[in-house]
């Protein structure tokens, strides 16, 4: 019977509201307890990086790495020096032009003493400007010339008499002065009008780059006042020695469209006036035959890339002067275009210029553009 009495406090405890144990089930005691918290060291866990940390247990963004080194170059690829393997542009980007440059596109990218250009000897001693022969070489003056394509040209500066040494003396004339007396006696051009001339077809032209080759007999600072006056200055290209020449389209966009040569020495003073003699070379001239003509070195730095290949042919037993009876003769297409080929196998590289007297006969211009359609391996 004991054991009814046992059964009834058991159930007792198990009735709702009992708390007899509430002292070790109290919930808001349980919540108190925190559980301890383990600290990760932080740090890069990257064995790739930079400051990579062996130690660091727990990533915290703070890797760093070495930028990689980027490929320069032209990223455009409708250049025509696109570089399919840069990837940051370097500003080189070329493109094709589609403007002529000196009558054809192709030549834009080419340098400058790989072109070839046609040139006239004597270019101011003409009928038209009053000077006849023998001391004239061509029967039109500079707007007939530069109509036709002429774009290089030979000028004599000397002064209008011996005594007058004055820089508003000085005049194109053709010849010297050792008979005693200017040349200029013989027939004189009007220095500022003739090259005023050539500005404003410059200023017309503005795709086309020009050569002047001086035989100077004037003071340098006299042949500069004379440019300086007409403006064209600005223009005149300065080459630096045994540097490559630029191509006609960077002379063109940097506006320095005149390269000027003159036939004395070097002068600090005047780098824009280049010495023919160092700068470039020139063929025999004047020769009585055209059998006689060839592409060896007469005067000048053969070395150099930019020369002159001669074509007149003089009178016999005339002491040089230019034969117009036969320069028809001696301008004649084929034989400039083979006289040109002669020289592209000696030399790997065009005439830079083809100069003529009496260049109304044949057309000196149409072999120019011939030997300048031609591909060069160095093209």
């Amino acid at each position: 019977m004991r054991v009814i009495p046992v059964l009834l406090m058991v159930g007792l405890l198990l009735l709702p509201g009992c708390t007899y144990l509430d002292e070790y089930t109290d919930d808001s005691e349980l919540e108190d307890i925190e559980e301890p918290v383990i600290e990760l060291k932080q740090g890069c866990t990257d064995p790739e990086a930079n400051n990579y940390d062996e130690t660091a247990e727990e990533d915290d963004g703070s890797c760093e790495y070495d930028e990689p080194e980027p490929i320069l170059g032209c990223t455009d690829p409708d250049a025509e020096n696109y570089n399919e393997t840069a990837d940051q542009d370097d500003g080189t980007c070329e493109y094709l032009e589609t403007i002529p440059c000196n009558g054809l596109v192709i030549l834009c990218h080419r340098t400058y003493d790989q072109v070839t250009f046609p040139e006239t000897h004597n270019s101011f001693s003409t009928h038209e400007d009053n000077i006849y022969y023998p001391a004239s070489n061509h029967k039109t003056g500079f707007q007939a010339q530069w109509n036709a394509g002429m774009r290089a040209f030979m000028l004599d500066t000397h002064y209008l008499t011996n005594t007058d040494l004055d820089s508003s003396s000085v005049r194109f004339c053709h010849g010297d002065s050792s008979r005693g007396i200017s040349p200029c006696t013989y027939g004189a051009v009007d220095p500022w009008n003739w090259l005023g001339n050539l500005k404003s077809e410059m200023e017309s032209e503005e795709r086309d780059i020009v050569t002047l080759l001086v035989e100077n007999h004037v003071e340098p600072t006299h042949l500069k006042d004379l440019f300086d006056d007409v403006g064209l200055t600005d223009w005149m290209y300065i080459h630096q020695m045994n540097e490559d020449w630029p191509t006609l389209i960077e002379l063109i966009n940097v506006d320095k469209r005149l390269v000027v040569f003159w036939e004395q020495s070097s002068n600090p003073s005047y780098p824009q006036f280049h010495d023919f003699l160092t700068h470039s070379w020139t063929t025999d001239y004047a020769e009585e035959n055209k059998e006689d003509m060839d592409c060896e070195p007469l005067r000048g730095d053969s070395n150099q890339v930019v020369f002159h290949m001669n074509n007149w042919l003089s009178v016999q037993n005339g002491q040089g002067l230019s034969d117009p009876s036969r320069s028809a003769e001696a301008n004649d297409v084929d034989f400039l275009v083979e006289r040109a080929i002669e020289c592209i196998e000696l030399y790997n590289k065009r005439p830079t210029f083809i100069a003529v007297d009496w260049w109304e006969d044949g057309d000196v211009v149409k072999a120019a553009r011939l030997v300048n359609e031609m591909e060069l391996d160095t093209d």
